[in-house]
């Protein structure tokens, strides 16, 4: 009797989904990804554009923090880059949105090459310090650079077309919905494919020992300016569809709290896993909403509770990462591949 899963073609080995309970998996998601939009109300969907533009900035940041182990405090100054450079390009150029995401992606992918040269002799804590320095370079910039970032002014930016269509007209939510979708359906197959290659191959050796895979002759300079400026590219992408969606691009909703935040996602989900990064952001999204809707629902019977959701948040946002690399380091991607392995093993408990 056979027991396990077993391939007799090399396509069958290399596909993402290789059994047939994982392809209806992914086929129920899909389903329930392009039904959802035409049964939610707008809040519902203000929520999942949010946890998008998220999922996007997630797998960015794990591409460099998880797979390749450039520790990064950074995250909200690329994302600044990214979301200054599109309003900037549409509102002072008159450049569509179509081509203001792009380009401000390549822009942040340019800014964080930059950033990332010390990697090469910087490890650990002392890299954290260097990109923590590159958010505040990049914040500082940013307020004191009147002329063209328009200081602590916020930058409205012009509603988006697509072909004739306003896209923020009318049910906005409902026309960005797809658009983010899009996004973090490319952001997430590329991160798929990028380590079946030989890139990202080399990312996770550096990951693993620097040293032993220079010897295997992986040009380490190379390479992590190259995993900064990837990462980068795709939290510029995030910043983009958050200028466009928001269409006010202030310095405020880049600061190093946002930093953390996105740190927070990719461990709670699970560091170097792609299904970790989309998982830590629903949670991380959701988390303040639910939070939110907690003390509405609380405030008949304790009416000061609703002065305290703020404060409560921030003690839940920083227990819940405590508990996470207590009992379980690896995230929720672990956690569910526990249950699924459990269901799969059972009755047998090995």
């Amino acid at each position: 009797m056979e027991s396990g899963i077993y391939h007799t073609t090399y396509e069958a080995d290399m596909a993402l989904r290789r059994t047939p309970i994982q392809k209806v998996r992914l086929a129920a998601v899909i389903a329930f990804l392009l039904i959802f939009p035409f049964f939610a109300n707008s809040y519902y969907l203000t929520l999942a554009n949010q946890i998008g533009i998220a999922v996007v900035g997630a797998l960015g940041l794990n591409i460099l923090v998880g797979y390749t182990g450039q520790i990064s405090l950074g995250q909200g100054g690329f994302l600044a880059v990214g979301a200054y450079t599109a309003g900037l390009l549409a509102t002072r150029l008159g450049v569509p949105f179509w081509l203001t995401i792009p380009i401000a992606c390549v822009v942040t992918a340019a800014v964080g090459g930059v950033f990332g040269v010390p990697s090469l002799r910087l490890k650990g804590l002392y890299l954290a310090i260097a990109t923590l320095a590159a958010q505040e370079i990049i914040q500082w910039l940013i307020v004191h650079w009147d002329a063209v970032t328009g200081g602590v002014e916020a930058l409205v930016v012009p509603h988006a077309t697509l072909f004739g269509f306003n896209l923020n007209a009318g049910n906005s939510d409902f026309h960005w919905y797809w658009i983010i979708l899009a996004a973090a359906a490319f952001t997430t197959i590329f991160t798929v494919n990028l380590f079946r290659s030989r890139v990202g191959r080399a990312f996770v050796a550096i990951r693993d020992q620097d040293i032993a895979a220079e010897v295997m002759g992986v040009n380490l300079f190379t390479y992590k300016v190259l995993a900064f400026a990837v990462s980068s590219f795709f939290v510029g992408l995030a910043g983009a569809l958050t200028a466009h969606y928001r269409l006010i691009v202030t310095w405020e909703r880049f600061t190093i709290e946002t930093s953390i935040t996105y740190l927070a996602m990719i461990i709670i989900g699970g560091l170097g896993s792609v299904s970790g990064s989309i998982y830590g952001a629903i949670f991380i999204t959701l988390l303040p909403a639910l939070l939110n809707s907690l003390g509405r629902s609380l405030s008949g019977v304790v009416p000061g509770i609703a002065g305290l959701i703020p404060m409560i948040q921030q003690g839940v946002f920083g227990l819940v990462i405590i508990l996470f690399l207590v009992l379980e380091p690896e995230g929720l991607a672990k956690l569910w591949r526990d249950v699924k392995d459990y269901f799969r093993l059972w009755p047998f408990s090995y």
